[in-house]
């Protein structure tokens, strides 16, 4: 075939498959079946792996990168990447009218957005092609995901006109996409999303593009940071362009002049806002005019040109049914709201903590009562007040059981304690979620090990504690639902890698009462091994930094019982690993430094920066000080890094922070 020819097909495909992405991911207005679309795909793959040397970086075909990243590199933003302030009630939207009013005068045109419940990212097109990507970070530099983001079909590899610009979108997975996620996650015996937000965030900060890839994500163009040649006038236009050019913008954009107006349309959409099929948590207002912009200007840390306007949290009422109690796996009690359903936040909820006793006898909560209930956060539902105007004399007072509902052993509350606690010594409840706790990522981190299987394994006698996860074998996992040849030797894998977590871990995972990941490592770098912590008396902890008297009477406590020691003599047999890794010599680099750490990071959740932290002999504290030496920040800090550099602390993006360690 003539190159020439092979050149002109695959261009001309190129093109058509680009203008059904764009009428099928921005539009959402298909002109193609899905088998015609795929058919055209299948012929451009076909030509390219021919002929790779027509092969462009811009190809719909290159949208899924090879191999998995070994970290993200850090990206300079040109343009910063400020944070909206925020307003909570319609008289701060006035003040915000009177302090643009006052500097640029009267008659300023407002456009009005939504506030998309996601991740901010930038773009840059160099003559039309997707060149970068990257995250917001700490709105100075980001960290460069551009490979996960050319996954994203409603981003496009090409624009439809050769320009050069800057872009900022908010990257999101609508409502019933994650849904179909977290059931498939479920299905699968994964951990589930929390909201949204967290999916969108923990998929572009995937090291291997093809996870990301699998994920349903989307995006909002939402500002025309910079652009080669004339720049619009107003943001009105500035979005318009961006749009013909192929990019997807927000559904909604209002234009007024008046406030009245602007507050008018933000009590609309906080009415409206669950009707959407993706997540709003407000509106954004921004002054449309340009020059405006340019002398209103910015603070250090947001425009004085916009504005977001939060929505307060939804709240509904509805009637307690029943109050249950559940058991933790440390025993303790815990009583739980059953209500009729109701939709709050966009999702219905049926249930809500009532945390301990004395919360339940604060707000005076009885069975029958009508109740506010709202999300704290939008996430969490929780009862935030009783309406004892409407009770008919039959509510019913509750109190808690004096014996544990699930083994019927006592139950105790000891002086200075909110907490009521089952003294059973077999109960099942405390077993099941102490496995699943001892099996988790800060602990002994073996994939796979959720809480369908640990119910069944319990369930079929196959195991009785955590140590006998170690004698499992391959015919006892196969025999229980959902656990095909594959995924029980993946299980075993796991176990068996888990061995070598080392003490600290291990000490957590024990679930020993008041031992959090912090106090474990401080044990177990201070005995080494956990025959010198079972010798010990509460004098001996005592010695230890940051230990203090409940934590050493409950470890003493732990190990002075049979069933504890019995169940170490078993991970000793099973050849798990009982002592602490010895410490490399560059690994006290970071003795007598202080850390915080602010914000989401790409690749460690909060508690294993710390250990790479504590390690290497720092320490990590919650507050920023004097006595700080460095902040740690990821995506979204919050308010410890205006803090660090009021106080001129050094503030480390991750790139920096894993160069710090010595980590390449």
């Amino acid at each position: 075939m003539d190159i020439k020819k092979v050149k002109s097909e695959i261009e001309k495909l190129r093109q058509e498959i680009r203008q059904h992405d764009y009428y099928y991911y921005v539009l959402d207005q298909p002109i193609i079946s899905d088998a015609e679309y795929d058919s055209l795909m299948r012929r451009l793959i076909e030509l390219e792996e021919k002929y790779p040397e027509l092969v462009t970086p811009d190809s719909p075909t290159q949208r899924v990168g090879g191999k998995p990243l070994e970290g993200f590199a850090t990206v300079e933003h040109p343009v910063p990447m400020l944070s909206l302030a925020n307003a909570f009630d319609e008289g701060e939207l006035r003040d915000f009218d009177r302090r643009v009013c006052n500097t640029v005068g009267e008659n300023v045109e407002y456009t009005v957005e939504y506030k998309i419940d996601g991740l901010s990212v930038a773009l840059w097109y160099q003559d039309g092609i997707f060149i970068r990507g990257a995250t917001r970070g700490d709105g100075r530099t980001g960290e460069d995901i551009t490979e996960n983001l050319k996954t994203i079909r409603s981003i496009p590899l090409r624009l439809n006109k050769p320009y050069t610009l800057e872009v900022r979108g908010e990257v999101f997975i609508s409502k019933k996409d994650f849904e179909e996620l977290n059931a498939e996650r479920r299905s699968k015996d994964l951990p589930l999303f929390a909201n949204p937000r967290n999916a969108a965030a923990g998929s572009l900060r995937q090291l291997d593009p093809r996870i990301t890839a699998s994920r349903p994500l989307d995006i909002f163009v939402f500002n025309l940071q910079h652009i080669d040649g004339m720049m619009p006038d107003t943001h009105w236009e500035a979005l318009h362009l961006i749009n013909e050019l192929g990019l997807k913008i927000s559904p909604y954009l209002y234009r007024t002049s008046s406030i009245e107006d602007v507050i008018a349309v933000c009590r609309e959409w906080q009415d409206k806002r669950h009707t959407l099929s993706f997540e709003i948590d407000g509106m954004v207002i921004k002054v449309n005019n340009f020059e405006h912009r340019e002398i209103l200007g910015n603070t250090s840390k947001s425009p004085r040109w916009a504005i977001a306007y939060k929505f307060p949290a939804e709240q509904k009422e509805t009637i307690i049914r029943d109050i249950i109690v559940q058991v933790g796996r440390t025993g303790v009690l815990t009583p739980t709201a059953i209500f009729d359903p109701v939709p709050i936040a966009g999702t219905v909820v049926s249930r809500a903590t009532l945390h301990n006793e004395d919360y339940i006898e604060e707000k005076d909560i009885r069975i029958g009562d009508t109740v506010v209930i709202q999300k704290a956060g939008d996430i969490i539902p929780e009862v935030v007040e009783v309406k004892k105007d409407k009770r008919t004399g039959k509510e019913i007072p509750f109190f808690m059981p004096k014996t544990c509902p699930v083994c019927g052993a006592d139950v105790v509350r000891l002086e200075g304690e909110t907490a009521v606690r089952c003294t059973g010594s077999a109960c099942s409840a405390q077993l099941k979620r102490l496995i699943i706790h001892f099996a988790s990522r800060d602990a002994m981190d073996i994939e796979g090990l959720g809480p369908a299987v640990v119910n069944q394994l319990l369930d079929n006698g196959l195991i009785k504690d955590a140590a006998d996860l170690y004698y499992l074998k391959h015919q006892d996992l196969i025999g229980i639902d959902r656990m095909g040849d594959k995924s029980a030797s993946n299980l075993l894998r796991s176990i068996e890698a888990s061995k070598d977590r080392g003490l600290s871990r291990l000490l957590f995972g024990l679930g020993i009462r008041l031992v959090g990941l912090r106090a474990a490592q401080l044990i177990a770098q201070h005995f080494g091994h956990i025959d010198r912590i079972i010798r010990a008396g509460k004098e001996e902890f005592l010695e230890i930094n940051e230990i203090g008297e409940k934590i050493a009477e409950s470890v003493v406590a732990f190990f002075n019982e049979e069933k504890n020691i019995e169940l170490i003599k078993k991970l000793k047999k099973a050849n798990v690993l009982l002592e602490q890794p010895v410490q490399n010599v560059h690994d006290n680099q970071l003795e007598g430094k202080t850390f915080v750490l602010t914000g989401t990071l790409a690749q460690y959740t909060r508690s294993e920066a710390s250990r790479l932290i504590e390690e290497r002999g720092g320490r990590v504290t919650n507050s920023v000080s004097r006595k700080t030496d460095y902040v740690i920040a990821g995506e979204n800090p919050g308010s410890k890094i205006e803090r660090a550099r009021a106080l001129d602390i050094p503030v480390l993006n991750e790139e920096e922070f894993r160069d710090l360690l010595g980590i390449k």
